[in-house]
């Protein structure tokens, strides 16, 4: 159970003094702040240049050609560069030979096993950065791969990155349109596929959609294909293709080139909900520097960590689980359903592989909580310190289910940033202990900020989460925006001189935050702005409710709010248990969140990445477009909601 404080995991006296985090304190921040968070947070924003200069030195960032100087500030935050005049290489940093030897084990739903030692990746990654090199790519060439999160796809990113190109990835359980949308942007010189994936027991073969898209792409890219489903699949190679073992025939380079700090590393995809997917370019320089100081001090990873998080290579958290090489630990990466044939299963595996660090999303934690209201007993995992939840608002019962079934030792870390910035603007802490329902705090550096309609500052209350302050990991720039007018739409134009992220968020009395919804989603009865998590999350509360969607109806004048809940099997909605949803709500929000109608419905159109569409939604219900689909990864949902008002 819960303490009475609402606290469900506090850090061991033993805990914060080995953690990196006070190493790095002591090392290099005021003695003000040694120990206290909201200390140091105030110094790594009073201070830029010296915070990050330190993460850099404390992290192992080796610079090829030192910097002039940490950060030059122009007039508005896009006008901000770091590190200028230094040059480095993202791969070389992930792969560096002075860091522990075990890097890779790869896993998948069929039960195959493979471990890479950090030498041999390093060998492969060379070899095929030569095979790259063979082919004419250029520092600024493009190679995109659709591939299942398996051992090629590490190997192409840090092949790119070792010769200066620019990865783009997608899943492969995305139409060929969805691809063709995203990658014809950016026109790649290669393009890398893979002849099938498998999911939740089912085989799916991609050799004719991988042909489609290939063919769709500008320019006749040299084409790639990893036998995933079947080691001999020559056969089923589409038109042009070659095995991806071919990339390895030229020979390797011998050194990895140093680019510019902003180099650009990586381009990232907007879901595509609302218009053609943008094309969002990352720096090297900055995503390396953001994801070690979020691996290192904020989740306390090192040499001795195993990180698996669930993720697919079309989320930015596919590329922050492969950051993690850098910080020493060994990435597990896994390629199927989590919940085949059950949750449990995958939980399982955390075991056996001697996990310590997962990261899941909170669908995952309450499919586990439906099926193993016991997980406590079916398990054993005396490795696990940390289970790290994104994607979505983490209910407050999914916190207490974890430390019921997990133990006190167990930390569990919300975080929440997104593919905009490839990185978090709030997550977890080793020092401070967590609340359930809440986020830790801040992270270093992000002067995270929650603003009113004005523009004005709120101690407490639900508004715009805001950073007011540049920070190394915003994009370098939106691919085919030259004068930027599109970026700076995107995230200044509703406030023109801070970074606006879209969600609607409220600080706690504790402080640390919470992440209420989209602010495109926002509910308004009244006049009352509400997020739709404040809705949702007491539904879930229920043991019959599995999955739940808020979203506003335009009647009277005014907005209702309509809850549409899945429910658990066989469960009916009846007028009790609509009075039960309604009376909790009413108990842990107020009266003005309580819905004017709830539906029940086979199951919540989602992104790819497990967001629920709630624009999407309240389009259908309302008889409109719901816009492009090619991001949503079970359309077909959205009939369910089509004519309920």
């Amino acid at each position: 159970m819960t303490a009475d404080d609402g606290v469900i995991w506090r850090p061991t006296a033993a805990g914060r003094n080995s953690a990196a985090l006070t190493r790095f304190a002591e090392k290099y921040a005021p003695a003000s702040a040694a120990g206290d968070y909201a200390e140091l947070q105030r110094w790594s924003l009073a201070e830029p240049a010296a915070f990050w200069a330190s993460v850099a030195e404390f992290c192992g960032v080796k610079f090829s050609t030192p910097p002039v100087t940490v950060v030059e500030c122009g007039e508005h935050m896009l006008d901000t560069v770091w590190f200028p005049g230094a040059t480095l290489n993202y791969a070389e940093h992930l792969l560096r030979p002075d860091l522990p030897a075990a890097a890779l084990v790869v896993l998948d739903e069929r039960g195959r096993r493979r471990e890479v030692s950090r030498a041999e990746l390093r060998q492969m990654v060379l070899r095929a950065a030569g095979g790259l090199r063979s082919l004419g790519v250029q520092p600024g060439d493009r190679v995109a791969a659709v591939l299942p999160n398996c051992l090629e796809a590490v190997v192409a990113l840090l092949a790119a990155a070792t010769v200066g190109a620019v990865f783009s990835s997608c899943s492969p359980d995305f139409g060929s349109q969805a691809v063709i949308d995203r990658f014809a942007q950016i026109a790649p010189r290669v393009l890398i596929g893979c002849d099938g994936y498998v999911y939740a027991g089912r085989r799916h073969g991609c050799s004719e959609s991988l042909a489609v898209i290939h063919a769709a792409l500008p320019g006749d890219p040299a084409l790639f294909v990893v036998p995933f489903l079947d080691a001999e699949s020559a056969a089923d190679m589409p038109p042009g293709g070659q095995p991806f073992a071919a990339l390895f025939n030229a020979g390797p380079v011998t050194e990895f080139t140093p680019l510019p700090f902003a180099h650009p590393l990586c381009i990232l995809f907007s879901s595509g909900t609302t218009g053609k997917p943008k094309c969002i370019v990352h720096g090297a320089g900055g995503t390396l520097l953001q994801h070690l100081k979020e691996h290192v001090l904020h989740t306390d990873l090192g040499a001795a960590d195993r990180l698996l998080y669930f993720t697919t290579c079309g989320w930015m958290m596919w590329n922050w689980l492969v950051s993690a090489l850098a910080s020493g630990a060994t990435v597990v990466l896994y390629d199927g359903s989590p919940a085949y044939p059950r949750p449990v299963d995958l939980w399982r595996r955390l075991g056996a592989e001697r996990v310590t660090v997962f990261g899941t999303s909170p669908r995952f934690l309450a499919a586990t909580a439906t099926q193993h209201p016991r997980l406590g007993s079916e398990l054993h995992l005396p490795q696990l310190r940390t289970v790290l939840s994104t994607g979505a608002p983490l209910p407050a019962t999914s916190y207490d289910y974890v430390a019921e079934q997990l133990g006190p030792a167990v930390q569990v870390a919300s975080i929440s940033g997104g593919t905009d910035i490839i990185s978090c603007f709030v997550l977890g802490n080793p020092w401070l202990p967590v609340y359930r329902g809440e986020i830790q705090c801040a992270g270093l550096g992000m002067a995270v900020a929650v603003l009113d309609d004005e523009g004005a500052a709120l101690p407490a209350g639900n508004g715009e989460l805001v950073c007011t302050q540049p920070f190394p990991s915003m994009p370098i720039r939106f691919w085919n925006d030259p004068d930027r007018a599109r970026y700076r739409d995107a995230y200044f134009g509703r406030f023109k001189h801070c970074w606006c992220q879209g969600d609607i968020a409220c600080w706690t009395p504790h402080g640390g935050l919470q992440i209420l919804g989209r602010s495109d989603a926002t509910l308004n009865p009244g006049g009352v702005r509400i997020g739709t998590a404040e809705v949702c999350g007491p539904a879930l509360a229920l043991a019959e409710i599995c999955d739940a969607l808020a979203v506003g109806h335009r009647a009277d004048g005014d907005e209702q709010i309509v809850l549409f809940v899945v429910l658990d099997a066989g469960v009916q909605l009846d007028d009790t248990l609509r009075a039960r949803i309604a009376a909790r709500i009413r108990r842990d929000a107020s009266p003005r969140h309580v819905p004017a109608h709830i539906f029940a419905v086979p199951e919540i159109p989602q992104t790819r990445s497990g967001k629920a569409v709630e624009l999407a939604v309240r389009a259908v219900m309302h008889g409109a477009d719901p816009g492009d689909l090619s991001g949503v990864a079970n359309p077909a949902a959205l009939q369910a909601f089509i004519g309920l008002i």
